[in-house]
């Protein structure tokens, strides 16, 4: 069975979708059978594998309006070993189009019931917002991945969202779990990213990842080439963060798996 893991933080420009996608190819690259569900309007992530998002009949908002199956709108080894539920502007939409409908919070759970036990991870890359989109995704998911950029407003608004995982896991899906915080854009020529570090630690209960996510040139450029870092450029700091932490992500979920035994 899949683990299904969202990465959400309400903040804009955290490296949540360059995590989402980076995550995911060095999960495939693992050996790992990943599916990747873009539930962001801007299509970030799809462009992020090189999909043409304005080009596409089915994507996640067909689905969510019950216009295709999940399976018709999955786009399959997009690279070895990820397939993608893409995403395009005309998600904004959803929201307004589902009003009325009942138990709307669970679409994309009902949907992903179908296809989880054909992948090792579902990583669903949430939109930078605690809407309705995000909601649905946090209810679908086994964890959450949090990534913070290391600036100096790196906790505010980090309490909103662990007060709204808290409310979804009170109301909508008590087995939902924090994955860890990831802490992004590390620049270790500053004090800076360090003193946001120790700040973050020393301030937070959950489970912050060993590794982090330096800020990297390469890691930037990827995505303008419809490409994860590991195919453009396997050698970079940014590539080899994203394998450390695809390491710490497979033995969480073995130590999981474990404690499920």
């Amino acid at each position: 069975m899949g683990k299904i893991i969202a990465i959400a933080n309400q903040k804009g420009g955290v490296g949540k979708t360059t995590t989402s996608v980076n995550l995911s190819a060095a999960l495939a690259a693992k050996g790992k059978k990943v599916l990747v569900i873009d539930t962001d309007p801007q299509g970030n992530t799809t462009s992020g594998f090189g999909i043409e998002k304005n080009e596409l009949d089915n994507t996640i908002y067909e689905l969510m309006l019950s216009e295709c199956s999940i399976k018709e709108c999955i786009l399959n080894d997009v690279i070895p070993g990820v397939s993608v539920i893409p995403s395009n502007v005309n998600l904004a939409a959803t929201e307004i189009e589902l009003i009325g409908v009942d138990r709307k919070e669970f679409i994309l759970k009902r949907e992903i019931e179908w296809v989880k036990d054909s992948y090792d991870y579902i990583m669903i890359d949430c939109p930078p917002s605690l809407n309705f989109l995000t909601i649905n995704s946090m209810t679908t998911a086994d964890s959450v991945l949090v990534p913070i950029q290391c600036e100096y407003y790196a906790l505010e608004g980090l309490s909103q969202l662990i007060h709204t995982i808290n409310l979804v896991k009170e109301r909508l899906n008590p087995d939902l779990a924090m994955e860890g915080v990831l802490f992004t854009m590390y620049d270790s020529r500053t004090n800076l990213s360090l003193q946001v570090v120790e700040n973050v630690k020393s301030h937070l209960n959950e489970k912050v990842f060993t590794t982090v996510i330096p800020r990297n040139i390469r890691l930037a450029e990827a995505p303008s080439y419809g490409m994860p870092i590991n195919m453009y450029d396997a050698k970079s700091a940014g590539a080899e963060a994203y394998l450390s932490l695809a390491e710490e992500i497979i033995h969480n979920k073995l130590s999981y798996d474990d404690d499920d035994i």
